[in-house]
């Protein structure tokens, strides 16, 4: 925050940053990338706590985490390519976008306790505000965004 004294700009603390922090990786799909994807979404979460103060516990971590894994398990799966994971955050909410190359949108199946697998955008949509799939120009693009804190 900044106050303003008689033409005078006078910094009194901590100032809230105006743009969201955005982060992005680009995967091969190369064994372990699934894992990496993990690593540099807690590194944004660390960032996120520092430069927008965000009051992220451990559930809220945990299921940005997720989120990513699932995403990005898909993408590996299903696409024939690369693709790019893109963080967005602010101290209320992340946006987790995963690009590939794939122009197939995810498909969301009836709840079904009895099958065995396919439940990893089941699970994204419990645990999302929003939950968006479109096609892109070079494949398609998979956008959750998840809430946190006090005004998420």
């Amino acid at each position: 925050m900044i106050d303003h004294l008689d033409g005078a700009v006078i910094p009194t603390g901590f100032d809230v940053p105006v743009e969201p922090l955005r982060r992005a990786a680009h995967y091969t799909g190369e064994p372990g990338s699934i894992a990496d994807a993990r690593s540099f979404a807690a590194d944004f979460l660390d960032r996120l706590r520092t430069e927008w103060c965000a009051d992220i516990g451990n559930r809220a971590e945990d299921e940005v985490l997720l989120v990513v894994s699932e995403l990005v398990t898909n993408a590996d799966r299903h696409s024939n390519g690369p693709y790019i994971l893109e963080l967005e955050g602010t101290d209320a909410t992340v946006t987790v976008t995963v690009y590939d190359s794939s122009e197939a949108l995810p498909r969301r199946f009836p709840r079904d306790p009895q099958r065995v697998g396919r439940h990893g955008l089941e699970i994204v949509h419990v645990l999302a505000r929003e939950v968006a799939a479109e096609r892109v120009p070079v494949g398609k693009r998979v956008r959750a965004v998840l809430g946190f804190g006090a005004k998420g």
